[in-house]
Parts: C-alpha cells; sequence; structure tokens
C-alpha cells in the first residue's frame, strides 16, 4: 500500500510540474517511467528469483521441523543444499567427525570420491542414493552414507539433502577378523592338530604296550593342546578389543600402580629366566585415560616379550616418564631388553597378527604371533601408540606414548569422574 501511495503521488507531482512547464513534459514523463519501474523493480525481481528453478529466494536454511528430527536421530547426520552447502548437522555428528561450521562446503570435510559423486547423482536426479565411506585416521572407521532428498512443496525440485551415516565399523572388523581366523588361525592350528593326531595313531598302534612312549607322547600331545588353547585365547581377546576399539574408555588408571602389578605377577617368570626386573617412575602417580585391565594386558604382553626374548641380557628395565610430543604432553611407558634386539626390517610389521621375526624360536616359547597386535589395539582404543626401538645385539624398547592428563592429574580426575 505505501508503494501505490508513493507512486500516487509521485505522479501528480509530476503531472502538474508538466502542466506549469509545458517543455518539460518529455522529461517529466521518462522520470516518471523511471520512478514507477525503480519503486516496482523489487517485486518484479523477488518474483523472477522464485521461477527458475522453483526455489524461494529466502529458503536458505532448514526449518524447525528438519531441525527436530535431525536432533532425535541416534546416528550422524547432515542437512546440506544444492551447492553441497552445510546447512545443519546433528550433535552426533559432531561427536563423528568433529565440528563443522554451518554454510562450509561439505568437501572440506569429505574428501571421499565416491561420497561426492553420490551426492552430485542425489542432488541432480532428486533421487536417494548411497555409497561407501573409509576413513583411516584419526581411527579407522566405515560408515555406510544414505543421500535422501527432502520433499519440496507444491512439487518444486528438492531444495534440501538429508545425508545420513550408518555407522558399519564393527560389522567390517567381524568380517576382517572371519577371514583372518580362516586365513591365519587354521594355519597356525594345523601344526598341533597333526601332531595331536600323529601321537594318537601311534598310541593306538606301536606304542599301545609301551608305557615310557606313552607317557612321553602324552607330555607332548598336552603342550600342544595347551597351545592351541592359548592360540584361542588370544584370538577371542584380539577380536573382543577390535570390537570395541573405536569407543575411547572413560575411566582412569594409574600406570605406576598397573606397572607394579605386572611386575609382580611376571617376577615368577623373569626369575626362572634368569632375568632381573627393574622398575622406575617420575611420579608416585601418573594417571591417564585408560582401562586397568586392559592396560595391564598390554604391559604382561610387552615385558614377557622382553623376558623371554631378551633374557641373555639378564634383565629389563621398565620406566615411566613424562615428555612432550609437537608441544603437547605426553606419558611414556617403557619396556627394555638387553637381549639380540629385533632386524630394522622386521619392526614395521611386529604388529600384524601371526607375524613372527623366527617363527621356530617364537614357537619353541610358546609365542602365538598374536601379542603385539592385541597390544597395538588396546593402546589404539586408547588414543596411544606402540614405538618400538631396537638396534641388533643392543636390544629393543617398547614405549607406550598416553596422552598426559594437565598438570594437576588429580583435578584432571575429578573432571572425567562427572562426565
Amino acid at each position: 500500500m505505501r508503494r501505490k501511495r508513493l507512486t500516487f503521488i509521485a505522479a501528480l507531482s509530476l503531472l502538474a510540474l508538466a502542466l506549469l512547464h509545458p517543455h518539460a513534459a518529455l522529461t517529466a514523463a521518462l522520470v516518471f517511467v523511471i520512478l514507477v519501474l525503480t519503486i516496482m523493480w523489487p517485486a518484479r525481481e523477488g518474483a523472477r528469483r522464485n521461477d527458475g528453478d522453483g526455489r524461494p529466494s529466502d529458503q536458505t536454511w532448514p526449518d524447525s521441523g528438519m531441525k527436530a528430527v535431525l536432533e532425535a536421530l541416534q546416528e550422524a547426520a547432515l542437512i546440506i543444499d544444492r551447492d553441497l552447502l552445510i546447512r545443519y548437522r546433528n550433535p552426533v555428528s559432531a561427536v563423528a567427525f568433529g565440528n563443522m561450521a554451518l554454510a562450509d562446503p561439505l568437501s572440506l570435510r569429505f574428501r571421499s570420491p565416491e561420497l561426492l559423486a553420490s551426492i552430485e547423482t542425489a542432488i541432480t536426479n532428486a533421487v536417494a542414493t548411497t555409497a561407501i565411506l573409509e576413513e583411516r585416521r584419526p581411527i579407522e572407521r566405515h560408515w555406510l552414507v544414505e543421500v535422501l532428498p527432502v520433499p519440496a512443496p507444491q512439487g518444486m525440485p528438492p531444495v534440501f539433502f538429508l545425508v545420513l551415516f550408518h555407522d558399519r565399523t564393527a560389522e567390517r572388523r567381524v568380517e576382517r577378523m572371519r577371514s583372518d581366523f580362516v586365513a591365519n588361525a587354521s594355519h597356525e592350528l594345523r601344526t598341533p592338530l597333526a601332531s595331536l593326531s600323529g601321537f594318537i595313531e601311534t598310541l593306538q598302534g606301536p606304542a599301545r604296550d609301551d608305557p615310557q612312549a606313552r607317557d612321553r607322547f602324552l607330555a607332548i600331545m598336552r603342550e600342544q593342546a595347551t597351545r592351541m588353547s592359548r592360540l584361542i585365547d588370544d584370538l577371542l581377546s584380539l577380536s573382543r578389543i577390535e570390537m570395541r576399539r573405536h569407543v575411547a574408555p572413560q575411566s582412569q588408571a594409574d600406570l605406576v600402580a598397573v606397572l607394579a602389578k605386572v611386575r609382580s605377577q611376571l617376577t615368577p617368570l623373569a626369575e626362572g629366566l634368569g632375568v632381573e626386573l627393574g622398575f622406575e617412575s617420575c611420579e608416585d602417580q601418573v594417571l591417564v585415560v585408560g582401562d586397568e585391565d586392559e592396560l595391564i594386558q598390554v604391559f604382561a604382553n610387552l615385558i614377557e616379550n622382553a623376558c623371554k626374548y631378551g633374557a641373555e641380557g639378564g634383565r629389563v628395565e621398565i620406566s615411566l616418564r613424562r615428555a612432550t610430543e609437537r608441544g603437547q604432553p605426553v606419558v611414556d611407558a617403557s619396556v627394555r631388553d638387553f637381549g639380540p634386539g629385533i632386524p630394522a626390517e622386521h619392526v614395521p610389521r611386529l604388529t600384524e597378527r601371526f607375524y613372527r621375526v623366527d617363527v621356530g624360536n617364537s614357537r619353541a616359547k610358546r609365542g602365538t604371533g598374536l601379542g603385539l597386535s592385541i597390544v597395538r589395539n588396546i593402546l589404539l582404543r586408547h588414543r596411544s601408540r606402540l614405538i618400538v626401538d631396537s638396534v641388533v645385539g643392543h636390544g629393543s624398547t617398547f614405549t607406550a606414548r598416553f596422552p598426559a592428563f594437565a598438570e594437576n592429574d588429580a583435578e584432571s580426575a575429578k573432571t572425567l569422574e562427572m562426565q
């Protein structure tokens, strides 16, 4: 209405001007036309923007209904527009992928060509599509991604698209565990099973009436059965850890207490091998975010390996100290032996399943080839890592590096308990 009144007043003014000044009639008419077009232009431009692709010019952000639906979802979800700009994200997505600023291009966070091509297809054809997203950092994750157009009113093309992330990490790890079991565990079990089968046939045949042979064979059979039991226990332990590897611990553990407990448990083994266990700590208490039972398993594996494979050095040193890495405080828990050391070409593969530097020596010492793989997976769950430093002839040092609490460990512990 205001625009109409302004137009009417302007028209009357210009008409009066033309009557009073006949020579200015043409100029007044032109000014009148320009004035009317100027007043009407925003409305015409707005109408034009609503034609074209059918998207209203002010529909840039999702409405409250879309946001409420995303907030209720238990899986990571985003709303994007036709330009692949992030228009909304639910809290689960922030936990899974970190903070993503609204109105940023999706490609800033996701560099997967398969995912981006799937989204482009969904936008171009206004159809639902799926894609597989695999991420390796900071931890390995697998996602099934669905891209769904959000229906627009009045039959217009979709303005927004829902990107829904289904976590398939656990399923993928189960599949990998099964394939690894078939490929590796069956091979590892074949040798003791063959031994048991051979000894049983011998006891049923030529050694049936030979008490000495029977006792000797039964002792070997018991050893092989124990070996299979250890192997199965380690496989089950590894599978349980891998299933939870992407879930960070929420409790706290004192590394001083953990190392002291493991040292006490393994002292009889060390004495039997002629190895002295030393322990040195920088403080009386060093807290980290972690599961105490799993950390005991980590250091039990590392110290037992050091005692078995570095026995000729006569001692194993356990140390705990604070350090910095890239300006961030860390805690290093190290196990050092003075044995023969490990050749450099073997070090990168030490944590692979069933990998052994010396197969014969490992089996003679009742190793399953899974200990360091278990250590690696537990440390990954704890957002930590294993550092191996070894020199042939001078021994090896295995260091578990943990993110440190703040300087005041007690206050950090209280904060963690409140979460």
